[in-house]
């Protein structure tokens, strides 16, 4: 394959879009989607000074590589990190040389509309430690957040949680299981002198939230329940829920294609009358409609109604299939 051609040409449709990320204060966001553009399983991103090229089906070799690289340097001077991820766990394979070994393992910070980030490349875990195709809802957290009160579930690195704090909120709790996200999320809250508002809680999400919700906590098939964080039942006016495909543990299961609703009702529950929830699935075998109409029929059965539905939509750096994009995200103002 030819992959300087379709680089070119991805770069080439991106011209105004990077125009606009410039003016904007933003470095960091995808320049080659694979799947969609010509390349499937192969991604290329900017993240601040660097490009970082993931291949995840098939390993690329040097002539490849050196094909992409010498259109890369055509739009910015940056360092290059190849992460091969082609074997079945999605781990990086490949060792890096020099310079950009260096670089990949060291902390960095990129810009996303003036928001400060934490970056790196390559870390103990497998992805990097901000999700681009989520600009759209930081945005959306920091234009909604401003004197509100925040929750923000399966928090990650706190991405959501900062930009929100950023936007004037005047509490956010970020919930993730993984000390080590919730640590880049204390980094980024300090890198935009946020951590007076930001509070970070290591637990699992099911009894967070249930206790939040005010919901008894319980375990699958009566096992026996680990120590976990207490908290007192709250509402919130903003909940970001944003949960992985597919995770268990003694709490609960998380599976965004058969049962979105076992996580979806504790926290729409602490979700004040005439707050906002935002809902976000990436599953690409869930069709938009019916997942939505699923939320509905929870909210109803509590009792509630939705009184408006916003969708948020990806922005055109990942492209997608007949504007089907595997992201879902819907906020819904509940009454």
């Amino acid at each position: 394959m030819d992959f300087s051609k379709v680089l070119a040409e991805a770069m080439l449709k991106r011209q105004a879009f990077f125009v606009q990320a410039k003016l904007n204060n933003t470095d960091c966001y995808r320049v080659f989607h694979g799947t969609v553009e010509g390349a499937n399983g192969l991604n290329i991103d900017r993240y601040g000074d660097a490009w970082l090229v993931q291949s995840f089906h098939d390993t690329l070799n040097e002539d490849q590589l050196k094909q992409i690289t010498q259109v890369l340097a055509q739009h910015g001077d940056y360092f290059v990190v190849y992460n091969d991820r082609s074997q079945k766990n999605s781990r990086v394979a490949n060792n890096l040389v020099n310079e950009a070994q260096d670089y990949a393992m060291s902390e960095q910070v990129m810009h996303e509309n003036g928001i400060a980030f934490t970056t790196k490349l390559r870390h103990e875990g497998q992805d990097p430690l901000l999700f681009l195709d989520m600009r759209i809802g930081r945005e959306y957290m920091q234009k909604h957040s401003h004197n509100k009160t925040v929750l923000n579930l399966f928090s990650y690195t706190c991405g959501i949680g900062t930009a929100a704090a950023v936007g004037g909120a005047k509490r956010v709790m970020n919930v993730d299981f993984s000390s080590f996200a919730l640590a880049a999320g204390q980094k980024n809250a300090a890198l935009n002198k946020v951590e007076s508002v930001c509070e970070f809680v290591q637990s699992d999400a099911f009894p967070a939230l249930r206790q939040l919700a005010g919901l008894p906590v319980g375990g699958r098939r009566n096992q026996k329940l680990p120590k976990f964080p207490k908290l007192a039942k709250t509402t919130f006016d903003l909940v970001f829920l944003d949960p992985p495909r597919f995770a268990k543990s003694v709490f609960g299961v998380v599976d965004l294609i058969n049962d979105y609703q076992g996580l979806f009702k504790p926290a729409m529950l602490t979700t004040k009358v005439g707050g906002t929830i935002v809902c976000c699935n990436n599953v690409a075998k869930v069709e938009r409609q019916s997942w939505l109409d699923s939320l509905v029929r929870c909210v109803e059965k509590q009792g509630r109604k939705i009184i408006n539905i916003e969708w948020l939509d990806c922005y055109q750096d990942f492209p997608s299939f007949d504007d089907n994009h595997p992201l879902k995200i819907v906020a819904l103002t509940i009454d």
